[in-house]
């Protein structure tokens, strides 16, 4: 697929929070970003059934470059937590809670009944680039490893950011800015190669 500047590339999400990171990571990229809200919010969202991260990024890059027609990019992206045998996983963002506060909770609670308090972690991002060929144009993956925070800590970030203790920064990250949380998030590493890519083949 031939990429030109000025071509709109939509980035399949309504999460304000990834779309606001993700925005300011292709800032630099000769395309037009265009996003879900309001261009075309009458798209129902598709069934997320893949087993991987991975899997749900083709499959919503997919169905959204095949429906607008446009180059698109989507993600998945979620906590693993290694003293839950990788839950919550691809169904972080549906793990059973109304707020994240509530999320939170459960998540702990989960923790304690297994007797312990704490646990390594990471955070997973899987990307995928599609227009409107059927082959995938680009993937990319991006992997920040942590540890579960004794309690949650921090005003900034989203989902699950004051819960994930990054050591080198010595805090959660919630208790950072946003440009120190891309410098080392899964979504920043990911989206950083995508940058790469598109830098390398939209044509002037």
């Amino acid at each position: 697929m031939r990429m030109s500047a000025g071509d709109r590339l939509l980035i399949a999400t309504t999460n304000q929070g990834k779309l606001r990171e993700i925005r300011e990571l292709l800032a630099g990229v000769p395309l037009s970003v265009v996003a879900l809200s309001p261009d075309f919010e009458e798209l129902p969202a598709p069934e997320e059934t893949g087993e991987t991260f991975a899997e749900n990024a083709r499959l919503k890059a997919r169905y959204y470059a095949d429906a607008t027609g446009l180059l698109t990019v989507a993600e998945d992206s979620g906590l693993e937590i290694d003293a839950l045998d990788g839950r919550p996983g691809v169904h972080s963002a549906r793990y059973p809670g109304a707020t994240y506060d509530e999320r939170f909770r459960n998540l702990y609670a989960e923790l304690s009944a297994r007797g312990v308090s704490g646990s390594s972690a990471r955070f997973v991002c899987a990307l995928a680039l599609a227009g409107p060929e059927p082959d995938m144009l680009f993937e990319a993956r991006g992997v920040v490893e942590g540890e579960i925070a004794p309690e949650p800590s921090g005003a900034g970030g989203f989902g699950y950011d004051a819960i994930f203790y990054f050591p080198a920064y010595g805090g959660t990250l919630a208790d950072v800015s946003s440009a120190d949380k891309l410098q080392v998030s899964h979504r920043g590493a990911a989206f950083r190669q995508l940058e790469a890519f598109l830098r390398a083949h939209v044509t002037p």
